[in-house]
């Protein structure tokens, strides 16, 4: 089986977005591979957070990804911060980092832009995030457009460690999801849909009532044109709902195109296949909320499943970079 791995902040609650474009490619992962999924908690930290709501925001991104399917009988889920391996290893990448490459990085850029003051972290965490995918000799990272540039990154670190202090890492390749890759906002259909969105009609969240749901797929933008086209570039509103309703269904949003005749027909129908999809979720979600403890143990158990993998990477990177072995 080939070694994937992905992992996701714990900035607020889950959207469509997120469920479409990554999370159900996860659970679809872990029956055919060895699967590494977690939440950066300490990448939150590069922005401001109270501590009581990164604690909060962790657990309920917990629950979110258990209610989406993710197993941990069948792989390895766990908080980022309860591997200490992800920490110590990233001290060495940034060893292996250059300044510069870090400052062309554009999220360090997009997130600092207009702020008088920046975290270090923020322009270091891309480091943090080669080292969480390294530590496990992973294959294959499924990423979206967004996250390229951060894969790249980590494939030049291992490769440059690997150059300078012999093998040491596998150099991950990047897997790009064919369906449901880039869910865009209701309202603005050339914007990626967020959590941070100004247009709360423009984002679906995994627990909206389907009443919410419906009323917010039946008011998306679509086009002046009037005709059911997937073309993302000429006509983005239809198209967006042509890929959401796509990705639900598993069919190609080209085949769908030619099954309306109108905007309310496939709005509608947009409407019902999301309503359906989520609605699982959502029950399994608020069963866990009563039994929160058993959340935390899952996540537990995953860090101990991670900790004897990751360790035995940093040993090797620890050796190769001319460390003293540590007898504990």
């Amino acid at each position: 089986m080939a070694k994937v791995l992905s992992a996701i902040q714990p900035s607020g609650d889950l959207h469509l977005g997120n469920y479409l474009g990554a999370v159900r490619q996860w659970v679809a992962s872990q029956e055919k591979n060895e699967s590494y999924f977690f939440i950066v908690d300490l990448h939150a930290l590069t922005l401001e957070i109270s501590p009581e709501q990164l604690r909060q925001n962790t657990i309920n991104t917990a629950m979110y990804l258990l209610a989406c399917g993710i197993d941990p009988q069948k792989c390895t889920f766990f908080a980022q911060s309860h591997v200490s391996e992800h920490t110590t290893l990233t001290w060495l990448l940034e060893c292996t980092a250059s300044y510069g490459e870090l400052l062309r990085m554009t999220q360090f850029k997009d997130k600092g832009k207009g702020q008088e003051s920046v975290r270090a972290s923020l322009l270091t965490y891309p480091v943090l995030m080669a080292a969480d995918i390294l530590l496990y000799d992973i294959d294959f990272v499924p990423v979206g457009d967004d996250q390229r540039q951060h894969l790249e990154l980590t494939r030049n670190l291992a490769t440059r460690f690997n150059n300078k202090y012999g093998e040491t890492f596998v150099v991950p390749e990047a897997k790009i999801p064919d369906l449901g890759a880039r869910v865009m906002d209701l309202q603005t259909p050339t914007a990626k849909m967020s959590k941070s969105t100004a247009t709360p009609l423009g984002t679906v969240g995994i627990l909206d009532k389907p009443s919410d749901i419906e009323k917010k797929i039946k008011k998306a933008v679509t086009d002046s044109s009037m005709s059911i086209v997937y073309d993302r570039i000429n006509h983005p509103g239809v198209s967006n709902l042509l890929e959401i309703l796509g990705a639900v269904s598993m069919e190609k949003p080209e085949n769908l195109a030619e099954q309306f005749s109108n905007y309310g027909q496939l709005k509608q129908a947009t409407a019902e296949a999301v309503i359906e999809e989520l609605l699982p979720i959502q029950e399994r979600y608020y069963e866990m909320v009563q039994n929160k403890d058993h959340v935390i143990s899952m996540l537990q158990l995953g860090a101990r499943k991670a900790g004897n993998v990751a360790k035995h990477t940093l040993k090797r990177a620890q050796k190769a970079i001319g460390l003293l072995e540590n007898p504990n």
